[in-house]
């Protein structure tokens, strides 16, 4: 089989011949039609991530069809058309992930290939609306921004959302779920064309965070605070999400692209704001993410799709940093 492959890092990946893996006891073979690109992979790859071991085949995030089960598991999931859960070994402890847990894609060769074995548990039935590359899209992003938003931040109907940094994955799924979930959704962004594509998608506006005094600018548009805040970068601006927050507002993050942040403790606790750090989740919320899309009907953003021959361009395309949605490989003809 065609396989993405990191031979060491700070070393381009390769698009090589494998070997097709057997499904073992308890698992399935996956055909992978679609597998989409994380920042994780890009950080496997420059050294940035911990633990990395090589050679590996990298991805997180896969859809495909079952086409064999390895011994224990029922017939019933042959064909059918699936996603994979890139969260390993969290289904016992909801509220943090245990000491075993890991991510599928490093150290277990993931989605970057034409097929996949894993376990029957990691598979569930992809929503029937989505294609392939839609679906391959959801994975740990959408579970990310899932969790962040309605475990963490509690999010409810009618609240006021501020999603910083909106274009890439887990950002941009928060933006449509909260949008899906009823929530009055506002952006921040250093592209102009990415804030007017999230207003696209049903967001009420948004700001230049590269703008001077870009939060007073976004409290003006918003007319008042934010009750939730999502944020993965972190760095100085951080401090300036406790000027906007609403009283008892919730501010979640689940990145630190910018570095470590201060805060005033005393607008901390005067404002009885709550910051809540989250990453990844469990089968259940999995689950009930995927319930959530099918439901909705809500539609990933694909940004473009690549063949795996592709996958040193894709990820260089990845890095810069332009793209709105996911960036897919697409294995079908």
């Amino acid at each position: 089989m065609k396989a993405l492959t990191l031979q060491a890092p700070k070393t381009p990946i390769t698009c090589q011949e494998m070997p097709q893996p057997t499904p073992t006891k308890g698992q399935v073979l996956v055909k992978i039609k679609a597998a989409a690109i994380n920042h994780r992979d890009v950080y496997i790859t420059q050294g940035l991530y911990p633990g990395v071991v090589t050679p590996i085949i990298l991805g997180s995030d896969g859809a495909g069809e079952v086409i064999e089960v390895g011994e224990d598991v029922s017939s019933s999931w042959l064909n059918q058309s699936v996603v994979l859960n890139p969260s390993i070994g969290w289904d016992s402890a909801p509220n943090v992930q245990p000491n075993n847990y890991r991510i599928l894609g490093m150290p277990d060769n993931g989605c970057f290939a034409e097929y996949i074995a894993v376990d029957v548990d990691q598979i569930r039935k992809a929503p029937s609306h989505l294609s392939f590359e839609q679906a391959a899209a959801l994975p740990l992003a959408g579970l990310t921004a899932y969790r962040a938003l309605f475990s963490r931040a509690q999010l409810q109907k009618g609240e006021r959302v501020l999603i910083s940094g909106v274009g890439g994955g887990v950002a941009l799924f928060a933006c449509q779920f909260a949008i899906a979930a009823g929530a009055e959704v506002y952006v921040t962004s250093g592209s102009k064309e990415k804030i007017e594509a999230a207003i696209a998608l049903g967001a009420k506006g948004g700001v230049s965070y590269k703008e001077e005094n870009w939060h007073k600018l976004l409290q003006e548009k918003a007319k008042g605070g934010f009750d939730v805040i999502v944020d993965s970068a972190g760095g100085d601006g951080f401090k300036y999400f406790l000027d906007v927050a609403n009283m008892g507002g919730r501010i979640v993050f689940y990145g630190g692209t910018r570095g470590s942040f201060k805060v005033n403790p005393q607008k901390v606790f005067w404002k009885q704001l709550s910051l809540l750090g989250a990453t990844m989740g469990n089968t259940k919320e999995f689950e009930q993410m995927l319930t959530f899309v099918a439901t909705t009907q809500l539609i990933p953003v694909v940004d473009s799709t690549w063949k795996l021959e592709e996958g040193a361009k894709a990820f260089d395309y990845m890095d810069q940093g332009k793209q709105f949605g996911k960036i897919v490989f697409s294995m079908e003809d």
